[in-house]
């Protein structure tokens, strides 16, 4: 079953929900405030572990905007 990603305008906080398919157009309500969330556009991140154990961008989003290291540690 995929994951999909809401946002609700009244209290401004994301969510997931785990549901079928066949579900996709139905209502998804905030777990928080119970209002009618709106389903957004998920991001994909993957990575792998490099030679010294951290973590390296594989594609998809890059939390680094416009670091063009390959660890996001040498940016903070």
């Amino acid at each position: 079953m995929p994951i999909y990603e809401y946002f609700c305008s009244k209290c401004k906080s994301k969510f997931e929900l785990l549901r079928s398919m066949k579900c996709l157009n139905d209502d998804a309500f905030c777990p928080t405030c119970n209002a009618k969330g709106q389903k957004i556009l998920s991001t994909f991140n993957s990575s792998s572990k490099g030679t010294d154990g951290g973590s390296i961008p594989m594609g998809g989003f890059n939390n680094c905007s416009g670091c063009s290291q390959a660890s996001c540690s040498s940016c903070n």
